[in-house]
């Protein structure tokens, strides 16, 4: 509600009589319409505060979700990250909780700006198991998994606003590999596909 809505409610709320005018330019219906300003400002600031208990629509209260979920920790630089970036980080860190199964990766994906991803499981060949012209796998195989992304996030260097010493492109997403690499089941080995699947 806007300001000058709570105005016409409390003018509303008086009760019949000559005495409280309904009258718009009277100093009474501006007073009321004053107050409602008040009130209208205080119902602005709940609306936004209802949105910062999302991560995800987090701006003003970002560095306490950031505070209460750990952040920045190993896969997150603060410094160098965009406000998508760091609210990004916060919603991986929510799903991340734990989980073992091929949704929970995908969530996981998801949160970090991956919506399309996929995975594609290898296993080793064995009999009974292996079809005719299917790939053969050796044993190192069954616990090797690939994390399919749509597309190539390659990032390019400009003048004038890079160190010396960086380099001109980088390919990947640095933060998406290590917190997969972070949350992959032990002993597994895990293979990015940017691109393809």
């Amino acid at each position: 509600m806007t300001g000058d809505d709570y105005g016409r409610q409390l003018g509303q709320l008086l009760p019949p009589g000559a005495a409280w005018t309904q009258d718009p330019d009277s100093v009474l219906q501006q007073l009321l319409r004053a107050l409602g300003q008040a009130y209208g400002r205080a119902h602005r600031r709940a609306d936004d505060l209802y949105r910062e208990t999302d991560v995800g629509e987090a701006f003003e209260t970002l560095s306490r979700w950031e505070a209460a979920l750990g952040l920045p920790d190993e896969c997150s630089v603060l410094g160098s990250q965009t406000v998508q970036e760091r609210v990004s980080a916060a919603l991986a860190k929510l799903v991340s909780l734990g989980g073992q199964s091929r949704a929970y990766f995908l969530a996981l994906a998801d949160a970090l700006g991956y919506p399309n991803a996929t995975i594609t499981e290898y296993q080793s060949r064995r009999h009974g198991r292996a079809r005719m012209g299917g790939l053969y796998g050796s044993d190192e195989w069954e616990d090797a998994w690939q994390l399919n992304l749509p597309e190539t996030l390659v990032i390019e260097r400009r003048h004038g606003r890079a160190a010396m010493g960086e380099q001109y492109r980088v390919w990947g997403d640095a933060q998406l590999e290590c917190v997969m690499h972070k949350h992959k089941p032990a002993g597994s080995f895990l293979i990015f596909s940017y691109g393809g699947n």
